[in-house]
């Protein structure tokens, strides 16, 4: 969700913190500021509600000077957004500046306490709590900055990744992390300090990672110190970043969601990449192989997830029990970690997370490890917070991806979860050695069959215009395809703000039908499969009613277009894998239709990229 910044060094940190905002704008956010500590020691701050060129244009006739400062793109939880509660916030006395994201839990009882002790709040935010307790400690206990961070966080119940600075000392930067992503750049005689490594890319390809409880000292001219909130001193393990400029840039699309669904193709051969054998005879998994045993002798498999890794995670459950005979549940993250869930150590459980911030899937792998279960990780982000805590994982290798809605993670995330299917039932002996080839050629030929539905971008473009206006659409599939349904219909309320939901399609009987008429669209998915028959029943019973039906269908259906009022052809594929190429059109038809109201695709209203918040 919120974006953090900052920067240390020779430079003019202006620039590059509002450079690295740009690049964090992605992740959805309401208000946007400054923090910087001048040559002179002056500590200004510049913020304002609204995006960050609204911030630009606040702070141009202001000062700017300084050579280390910190930055923050805010999404509103603890006070509506406006420039007040805009970050970052000073103490009372105005000689500490603090950006934060997450949510501190037990605020208003801190907050109460400062009132008692004579401060005052500005703003509405638990945001400013923390620095006034910050410096409530440091002024009473005239101790240094770090050890007034460290004490004060050791009162804290919540979600944090946070970065301080003070008055007088353009020196040092104090950052920690619980519960939510913070990493820091080394550069040549400079630091950088983020959220995500996107705004660090540019200058470095060196990061460390902070795991949760640790706290990051930052000195001018010192090596970095990481130490606990005990304490204790850390070691400081550098990463390289495997990343590249061009990836965070539109390439030349209109807007990023469009630039990440032309690039399925590619991200589709990255993913499979090394995985599957040249010759197509075999599948390796080195996640699922180093705990072969595990996963073989399983009671059963858990998926937790949210959105659309929640999506992706039905057809993974359907992969792995009809491939695998291994039964296997799907779990809102958000649900399952407060209900007290029955939890045995045989089971496995697998977080899903593109970004691998999720708060919620975090949670829950904490939940289910406390419990004695194996932890399998599924995400896109390496060295993210859900791939450090689980026991052992698969990264999906799509790339960063920067649009809000989500496109090529989902079809990354399905593939990986076929190839787990694939090394698990080969192991098991429970899928015939023919149906084991047909599936791995099918995955080989993905990239090559997603091109041939990209083909159709035009065609879905003048669809698109027929139900730019319309208020209600109904998605309807079955089997494999049922998630595909709640995925597309996700994606058009997205980005398009159109009310939208998915259904199986034999259950719209049962209520959803009594909204069918001439004026509510219906997104059939009916492609070749094994009840084909049974979708085409739904659909007559649409059409029956004066519904109007877009249909997907497999190239060369004849039975549907004659019904449907619309139909988008993908090419055929083995059962298992259509709702990869499936998806790709529902992308696009989401897409187009947002363009066509002049929606802000790549950064729709209050949505956040990461959610690292509960």
């Amino acid at each position: 969700m919120c974006g953090i910044v900052g920067y240390m060094g020779n430079r003019e940190a202006y620039g590059i913190l509002v450079g690295g905002l740009h690049r964090l704008e992605y992740r959805g956010y309401d208000s946007a500021g400054v923090a910087l500590v001048n040559e002179k020691g002056e500590l200004n701050i510049h913020k304002c509600k609204g995006k960050v060129a609204d911030l630009e244009n606040y702070a141009k006739d202001k000062d700017t000077d300084g050579s280390m400062g910190i930055a923050h793109t805010r999404w509103a939880t603890h006070g509506e957004p406006n420039d007040i509660n805009a970050h970052p916030h000073y103490s009372e006395s105005a000689s500490l500046a603090i950006i934060h994201n997450g949510i501190i839990e037990n605020y208003s009882v801190l907050k109460e306490a400062l009132m008692e002790n004579g401060y005052s709040f500005r703003s509405t935010t638990d945001t400013e709590v923390l620095v006034q307790l910050i410096e409530y400690i440091r002024n009473n206990n005239h101790c240094s900055l770090l050890e007034a961070v460290r004490s004060a966080l050791k009162k804290v119940v919540g979600a944090y990744a946070i970065a301080v600075v003070e008055k007088g000392n353009n020196d040092e930067i104090i950052a920690a992390k619980q519960s939510s992503p913070l990493v820091v750049g080394i550069g040549e005689d400079e630091y950088f300090l983020a959220s995500d490594a996107t705004p660090i890319i540019e200058y470095t390809d060196r990061v460390v990672y902070i795991d949760d409880g640790q706290i990051a000292v930052i000195r001018r001219d010192q090596p970095l110190k990481i130490l606990s909130l005990d304490n204790e001193e850390g070691s400081v393990d550098i990463k390289k970043l495997d990343m590249s400029i061009g990836q965070l840039e539109k390439g030349g699309y209109p807007h990023f969601m469009l630039k990440e669904i032309y690039e399925q193709p590619k991200t589709i051969i990255d993913c499979t990449r090394g995985r599957i054998s040249a010759d197509g005879s075999s599948v390796t998994l080195s996640g699922v192989m180093a705990n072969k045993e595990r996963f073989l002798n399983a009671n059963r498999i858990i998926f937790v997830a949210c959105g659309t890794s929640w999506h992706a995670s039905l057809i993974g459950e359907r992969l792995i029990e009809e491939m695998c005979r291994i039964p296997v549940e799907v779990e809102y993250a958000s649900e399952f970690r407060y209900r007290n869930p029955v939890i045995n150590k045989g089971d496995i459980v697998i977080a899903v997370s593109q970004s691998g911030e999720t708060a919620d899937t975090l949670a829950a792998v904490e939940l289910a490890k406390e419990r004695g279960a194996f932890i399998f990780g599924i995400c896109n982000q390496v060295g993210s917070s859900i791939a450090r805590a689980t026991d052992s994982g698969t990264y999906i290798h799509v790339g960063p991806e920067i649009g809000v809605a989500s496109t090529k993670a989902f079809t990354g995330q399905v593939t990986v979860m076929a190839m787990i299917a694939l090394t698990l039932a080969h192991e098991k002996g429970t899928v015939t050695p023919e149906y084991f080839s047909e599936v791995i050629r099918g995955l080989q030929r993905l990239p090559e069959l997603i091109e041939r539905v990209l083909e159709s971008d035009g065609r879905i473009s003048e669809l698109s215009k027929i139900f730019t206006y319309s208020r209600n659409f109904l998605y309807l599939g079955r089997g494999y395809n049922y998630p595909v349904a709640l995925e597309g219909a996700l994606k058009l309320k997205e980005i398009s703000y159109i009310h939208a939901e998915g259904y199986p399609a034999a259950e719209m009987k049962h209520g959803p039908i009594a909204l069918i008429d001439s004026e509510m669209p219906v997104v059939a998915i009916a492609t070749a499969d094994n009840i084909y028959d049974k979708t085409v029943s739904n659909i007559q019973t649409v059409k029956a009613r004066g519904g109007k039906i877009i249909a997907v269908v497999t190239e060369g259906d004849t039975v549907v277009r004659a019904i449907a009022d619309h139909c988008i052809e993908v090419p055929p594929i083995i059962e298992c894998l259509t709702p990869i190429l499936v998806s790709v059109p529902l992308q696009l038809l989401a897409y187009h239709i947002a363009v066509n109201k002049d929606r802000n695709v790549d950064q729709p209203r209050n949505l956040a990229k990461s959610v690292t918040v509960e």
